[in-house]
């Protein structure tokens, strides 16, 4: 990763960091040790999945424009499809609390998306090259 992207990791994990241990709190608060391994699981997965999600887009990145949209759209699909299975797969445990696993996995997920914006937003990269024409052979001194 470059350091570009890494700011970008940095700024989205530590405001999900921010709201996630409070999240924790307060699903122990409601619900019990069960809210605060539920909200922590929670906390996990976001943090898990959207770091290997950024990674990979930007691995991706560097192949290609196509490959890197072709990343961030099929990681988004199988991100949705596991975090549903998961929920499928553990809506009856009573090891955790999944109401509080739900809602912490949607506030992080709103915070890391967040936090991401705002990484980009601040990196205030060159979006063209200066200096260079927009397509080669179009350039002032092509005039028919």
């Amino acid at each position: 990763m470059q350091a570009n992207d890494i700011r970008v990791l940095k700024s989205a994990a530590l405001l999900t960091a921010a709201a996630g241990l409070p999240a924790i709190v307060v699903a122990s608060l409601v619900a019990g040790v069960q809210g605060a391994i539920g909200a922590g699981i929670g906390l996990a997965l976001v943090a898990v999945f959207f770091t290997v999600g950024l990674v990979v887009v930007t691995w991706a990145g560097r192949i290609s424009p196509a490959a890197m949209m072709l990343a961030a759209v099929a990681g988004y699909t199988v991100k949705v499809l596991l975090i549903m299975a998961f929920l499928k797969a553990f809506e009856d445990t009573t090891a955790f609390h999944p109401r509080a696993f739900a809602w912490t996995v949607i506030v992080c997920t709103l915070v890391w998306t967040v936090g991401e914006m705002r990484g980009f937003v601040k990196l205030k990269m060159l979006y063209v090259e200066p200096g260079r024409d927009a397509l080669p052979g179009r350039g002032s001194s092509d005039v028919a």
